[in-house]
């Protein structure tokens, strides 16, 4: 009896092994915080130089740039309360802020777990985002404040079709070059969400 305990334990122990490996796999590449560093042992490779653990230098852009993007929105979104004279402009301008709000929160997790600097509150701000699409400039963003009314209603969506436009834009670069699932889930989303929107404000506009 005791040679067969030690036959079956034999026998099964490569199958913990494995079945553990798996597991422990499994953990190191679903955590949407980026937490995890992935730890290699092969030789580095070229991607390796970019690439740390499950996020490469793509996700970094990615999240570098969409936070400033969004906050921006968002800045955009606050005038709306105040100003626009149209409950769906209003009811619009309170789904970004909901949806992005929560967003900025996440991208600058990942940032800080990935030991990359979080973009300043002001940053991205100026002289149209410095490259990123679809940002406002300074001038852009003093004319929406002053206007009320129907100009505001037509200034923000205007203005927010073009802002949407380079979200989707920058979010399709991640879904092609990115290597973080939750990074390139996000922008699926935003995909999916602002090409939406933008066929809503067009409507608005009567473009649609």
């Amino acid at each position: 009896m005791t040679a067969h305990r030690s036959l079956v334990r034999r026998a099964t122990a490569p199958a913990v092994v494995a079945t553990a490996a798996v597991v422990l796999a499994a953990c190191g590449g679903g955590d949407s915080s980026g937490g995890h560093d992935g730890h290699r042992t092969s030789s580095p490779s070229a991607s390796a130089l970019t690439q740390q653990g499950d996020h490469n230098s793509s996700d970094v852009a990615f999240a570098t740039g969409m936070i400033p993007h969004h906050r921006q929105a968002v800045e955009m979104a606050d005038l709306a309360a105040d100003r626009a004279s149209s409950q769906q402009v209003k009811e619009l301008a309170d789904k970004i802020k909901k949806a992005q709000g929560p967003e900025i929160k996440t991208m600058s997790g990942w940032l800080e777990s990935w030991g990359e600097q979080v973009p300043a509150e002001d940053e991205g701000m100026d002289h149209g985002g410095h490259g990123m699409p679809g940002m406002m400039s300074a001038d852009d963003m003093a004319k929406l404040e002053k206007s009320s009314g129907k100009a505001f209603d037509t200034a923000f969506l205007e203005m927010m079709v073009k802002h949407h436009e380079g979200a989707v834009e920058m979010a399709k670069t991640e879904q092609s070059q990115g290597a973080h699932k939750a990074a390139k889930d996000m922008a699926k989303d935003i995909v999916t969400s602002q090409t939406a929107e933008i066929t809503q404000m067009n409507k608005l506009l009567g473009k649609g």
